[in-house]
């Protein structure tokens, strides 16, 4: 027999609701099946708490003695978008600080509101007739503002791809730090307690539905942006009181190379209609699928690695290439347990009652690629096409004629057809100059002098990005390699200049 939201919610006013985490009812499940739990649970609880950059607060300061138009503004040195009514400002969370910069961003300046701490405002505007200031001044605490509404674009992805780096130097990344050569794996999210995971058809979750955010009852605006329902990829638009949230669940946090972000608890209330809810609450870590990929490769389709469940992240190390791998989460489980478990005592107690939602989120978007009308070429337009390569066993005598012969600074090294290494004409110079060439009647070999660690690009990496690596690693030419390690061409410098001088992007 189906159950409404309204009928739960008499149950909950009267003291008389069951109500069960997403972790037990997938134990309740597998003893009693679908039917009976429908049956005797009303509610599934579940929760998140991991870094949601794609947050931030609508805050209103009211108007100052001497009116002002506020057109720029810096909260702790951080900005604020202004570009809306008189003294209402948007802050980022992922907003960095212009003094200090990724050590401090708005998602501390959030937190430091929650705290009750003094926050330094300083603003400015061109002037008008009705607004005459042009520079304001002052300090404020979460207290003096009119309003402090979270209204987060983003938040409770229903699940995230895990993390990996294929490359020779270690990353620095949203994703956490990521080791070279394939040395870890970091993930994100709660599985077995996600949101999203535990209502993956979307019958209970849209707009109106109420939630647990950062400690205050909030409620679901609807679908998030970069929301992909047809994926499996579907995210939230939230919002919530910030005057009513606690710093148990909401913190501020700086990703080392990569910025500020904010890390939320949020939890949502599933209410258990039928025994298809009752069985698609009762969804386990091993069902949670995602892809491991590669962040070394510089585009927005990175290749993944292999397909892995949240079970097997959790357990710590999985195999990748026939070796253990560590794997360490960048969220916190413990967190998203509280959340669950709090949002259950708030509604057992009486005090959190379901919302319905008014509308559901869309069913098989996608979402699309950004348009670029002014696209950088790839390392494939750009790259010289004649590949000249040279096997590590040659003698330097002979690269050295290889070099005039094709009138080229850098030959690629190769074994079986492989890159292996590259060879320069310092190279060669300085192992002439030290007597390496040829030394006691023996003709030196190209391996003797080539460069092993080699910095190679992939054929469709954008010239922008293959310039930055030329310049961080200091070297004029870069192999082109394709995925299995063959060459298949070589990118100068003077190849980037070109491009850039003669305006060949456009």
């Amino acid at each position: 027999m189906a159950k409404t939201i309204d009928e739960i919610n008499k149950k909950i006013a009267s003291g008389d609701v069951c109500v069960v985490t997403a972790e037990e009812m997938a134990d309740i499940v597998d003893d009693i099946g679908a039917e009976k739990a429908a049956l005797e649970v009303d509610v599934v609880t579940t929760g998140t708490f991991g870094a949601m950059c794609s947050s931030g607060v609508f805050l209103n300061f009211g108007h100052a003695e001497i009116p002002i138009k506020i057109t720029k503004m810096f909260m702790n040195g951080v900005e604020a978008y202004s570009g809306l009514a008189a003294v209402d400002s948007y802050l980022g969370a992922a907003q960095v600080s212009e003094k200090v910069g990724m050590k401090y961003g708005g998602a501390h300046v959030i937190e430091d509101l929650i705290c009750g701490k003094e926050i330094e405002i300083t603003a400015q505007s061109y002037g008008t007739d009705c607004y005459p200031r042009k520079e304001l001044t002052t300090t404020v605490t979460l207290n003096d503002l009119n309003q402090a509404i979270m209204v987060n674009p983003r938040n409770a992805y229903q699940r995230y791809d895990a993390a990996t780096n294929g490359s020779r130097k270690t990353l620095h990344t949203y994703m956490g730090k990521l080791l070279p050569d394939f040395k870890n794996v970091t993930y994100s999210g709660a599985g077995i307690l996600s949101p999203l995971s535990n209502d993956p058809t979307y019958r209970t979750i849209g707009a109106g539905t109420k939630i647990f955010m950062g400690g205050a009852e909030g409620t679901i605006v609807g679908e998030g942006t970069q929301c992909s329902t047809a994926s499996g990829f579907a995210t939230l638009m939230t919002t919530a009181n910030l005057k009513e949230m606690t710093k148990e669940y909401v913190n501020a946090a700086t990703f080392e190379g990569y910025g500020t972000s904010l890390y939320l608890g949020l939890g949502i209330p599933i209410p258990i209609l039928d025994a298809e809810m009752a069985e698609a609450t009762a969804v386990r870590d091993a069902d949670i699928e995602v892809s491991v990929k590669d962040y070394s490769v510089d585009r927005r389709d990175r290749p993944v690695i292999r397909k892995v469940s949240y079970e097997e992240l959790k357990s710590g190390s999985i195999v990748l290439d026939g070796k253990d791998v560590t794997t360490s989460p960048i969220s916190s489980f413990k967190k998203a347990r509280d959340v669950a478990n709090e949002l259950k005592k708030r509604i057992d107690a009486g005090t959190f009652f379901l919302g319905k939602n008014t509308t559901t989120l869309p069913k098989n978007q996608t979402t699309k690629p950004m348009k670029e009308t002014n696209k950088m070429p790839s390392a494939r337009d750009v790259m010289s096409k004649e590949v000249v390569t040279v096997e590590k066993t040659e003698s330097i005598i002979e690269a050295a004629k290889l070099m005039k012969r094709n009138e080229r600074n850098h030959v690629s090294v190769v074994s079986k057809g492989k890159l292996v290494g590259i060879i320069t004409t310092w190279d060669i110079s300085k192992a002439v100059a030290d007597g390496k060439a040829v030394a006691e009647g023996k003709v030196g070999t190209v391996e003797a002098c080539m460069t092993k660690n080699v910095v190679t690009c992939a054929p469709n990496e954008t010239a922008d990005v293959v310039a930055k690596r030329l310049d961080e690693f200091k070297i004029s030419a870069i192999p082109v390699i394709d995925e299995n390690q063959n060459v298949i061409g070589m990118l100068t410098s003077e190849h980037i200049s070109k491009l850039f001088t003669r305006g060949k992007y456009e």
